[in-house]
């Protein structure tokens, strides 16, 4: 394995890290702060590192495209994803609803078929179907996860599923830096006049403030340090370590929160990474490129 390999496998693998901190940050702050408020501070930190270290070095083309549109629409997809998980982890389990979130790539490949004209084949459906019966064991009644809750992950997961099919008919044309600096515009601007109506007066302590900040630096140094992984490493070699971000968040989850998944909900989110896995390592063979 080449030095360039070994380097955007450690990038790529720091990436996941960070965003299962992100979640468990975000997860933690919600005990004290509307998920309004925390989302916007998310996107405006992100927005103003970009402003800070990527804009200088880029100037007008991170802005001027010819498809605002769809960079504006990729942009509220990702915030609506960014409110429905925050507001799902407010009450369930970190582990449960990071594992629903990531039926996202299950439901891509099946709105591929229709919306990007790619093939959908039986494949496709088998590793939905064991997908989304794992999403039932961990939903099951009786289980940790329901209510207004799920609906939220299963939101989430959807709004996801519309961001990355979004991504993908705009990664011929945009490049990466101009798509991130729309996300973050995007999430930013349209928190901001909504912010005022959750503020509840609360000033922040010291640390709760480095927390809220950190939001921003997790999402933004994750989303650069993912962006530089791929650069470095085919997304071949990438793509089937993107479940490891389940290790990391049902980690945290037990150190932070002393949740942990019940045996039931363990084998709904292996159902969930081994239905995924399938579908990464089938279109990764030589013969489906």
């Amino acid at each position: 394995m080449t030095t360039e390999k070994r380097l955007g496998i450690l990038l790529f693998v720091s990436a996941l890290f960070l965003f299962a901190v992100l979640d468990t940050t975000s997860k933690y702050l919600t005990a004290f702060f509307s998920v309004p408020l925390l989302v916007w501070a998310r996107y405006t930190v992100h927005l103003l590192l970009m402003l800070v270290f990527i804009v200088p070095g880029t100037g007008r083309e991170i802005v001027v495209t010819d498809k605002p549109g769809l960079l504006i629409l990729r942009g509220f997809t990702l915030l609506l994803a960014s409110i429905f998980l925050q507001l799902a982890l407010r009450s369930l389990p970190i582990a449960e609803t990071s594992a629903i979130f990531f039926t996202s790539p299950l439901i891509v490949a099946l709105l591929a078929g229709p919306l990007l004209g790619e093939k959908v084949g039986i494949r496709h459906w088998l590793a939905t179907l064991g997908g989304f019966a794992g999403v039932l064991l961990i939903a099951r009644p009786g289980g940790a996860i329901g209510g207004t809750g799920l609906i939220y992950a299963v939101c989430a997961a959807m709004s996801f599923a519309s961001y990355q099919i979004l991504t993908r008919k705009l990664s011929a044309t945009e490049p990466v830096m101009r798509q991130l600096f729309y996300t973050a515009l995007v999430g930013s601007i349209a928190m901001l006049p909504v912010v005022p109506f959750f503020w509840t007066g609360t000033i922040p302590t010291l640390t709760q403030a480095f927390l809220i900040v950190s939001l921003g630096l997790t999402a933004g140094t994750g989303h650069f340090l993912l962006t530089r992984a791929f650069r470095e490493t085919p997304a071949s070699t990438l793509s089937p370590m993107l479940y490891l971000q389940l290790v990391w968040v049902a980690l945290l989850g037990w150190i932070v929160f002393d949740q942990y998944p019940d045996a039931l909900s363990a084998i709904g989110i292996l159902f969930i990474v081994l239905s995924g896995l399938s579908l990464v390592l089938y279109a990764n063979r030589p013969d489906n490129s």
